[in-house]
């Protein structure tokens, strides 16, 4: 997939995202002067955080979206990480205040009456429904652009979907048999899952601000083209290193002294030109050496 495909797919899934975020906003605002439920009003928070989430995650989708200048040579797709890391750390932090709520109202011996559980109901799934299409949306351009932003974004929707249930469940359960604290169980699960989500887009994240390597998978894949490819004798110093979801590829590779240099550039640039289509996320430089030979060590 072509770069400028990749930064479309990106900015339509934040775009998708706000839009998501400020209509769930709404609605569950409206739910919770209708049924004054506490779930409805810890998920009202949620998606008020998402919302702000949401923007601070566009915004960071744009910033990475610029092209190189004389001041940041490889680009600005390092901001990525940066979002990807603070909505971890707004993830985690969050999944421990709802753990917590969840405790206390576990806790609580006297939980308040609720109101108008039907149309507590009907928000709560309409707003599921919505959180599906995102989520899935989502997911299918982080799988395609590597997008730490947009999966660490998708990691809220995900998590806003077990308390929503616990919501919907609680509802039903306060309106059915009177019990109104099922949904605390359900938020734990939640918030575990929260935790657990953060972690691994925060060290995702902290990997790539720290220039750790590129995947494996993508290192010996480079490996293999490179080895195979025709008059090449050899190769050494391949050293990657990640941003955002760009990977920084400098490879040395090891020609015959005796090319010309338009033959030596051409082998060079058709080896590129072949490691980008199989890995369109990559920027990639290739150094030619003179290969050792017996004459000349």
């Amino acid at each position: 997939m072509a770069l400028t495909d990749q930064t479309g797919l990106k900015l339509s899934a934040g775009l998708a995202s706000v839009a998501v975020a400020g209509v769930l906003v709404a609605l569950k605002l409206w739910a919770l002067g209708q049924t004054q439920a506490l779930s409805i009003a810890a998920s009202l928070t949620d998606s008020a955080m998402d919302l702000m989430m949401s923007l601070g995650a566009m915004g960071a989708l744009i910033y990475a979206a610029k092209p190189a200048d004389e001041d940041h040579n490889f680009g600005h797709s390092s901001v990525e990480d940066l979002a990807a890391l603070a909505q971890a750390l707004v993830v985690g932090i969050s999944g421990v205040v709802i753990g917590w709520a969840a405790v206390m109202r576990l806790l609580n011996p006297a939980p308040e009456a609720l109101a108008d559980e039907a149309s507590g109901i009907v928000v709560m799934v309409v707003s599921m429904v919505l959180t599906v299409a995102l989520v899935l949306w989502q997911g299918r351009v982080a799988r395609r652009t590597g997008s730490r932003v947009v999966a660490a974004d998708r990691l809220h929707y995900l998590g806003d979907l077990v308390p929503a249930m616990g919501a919907i469940v609680s509802l039903w359960a306060s309106s059915r048999y009177g019990i109104g604290q099922i949904d605390s169980i359900v938020a734990l699960a939640a918030a575990a899952m929260l935790g657990f989500g953060a972690i691994r887009i925060g060290k995702g994240a902290w990997d790539a601000l720290m220039d750790r390597q590129a995947d494996p998978e993508v290192i010996a894949g480079i490996e293999t083209l490179t080895r195979n490819w025709p008059e090449v004798r050899g190769f050494h110093d391949l050293k990657t290193r990640t941003a955002g979801s760009r990977v920084f590829v400098h490879l040395h590779i090891e020609l015959d002294g005796d090319l010309s240099l338009r033959a030596a550039h051409d082998i060079g640039a058709g080896l590129r030109r072949t490691i980008l289509l199989a890995y369109p996320q990559t920027d990639v430089i290739i150094h030619k050496d003179v290969a050792q030979t017996p004459e000349r060590p």
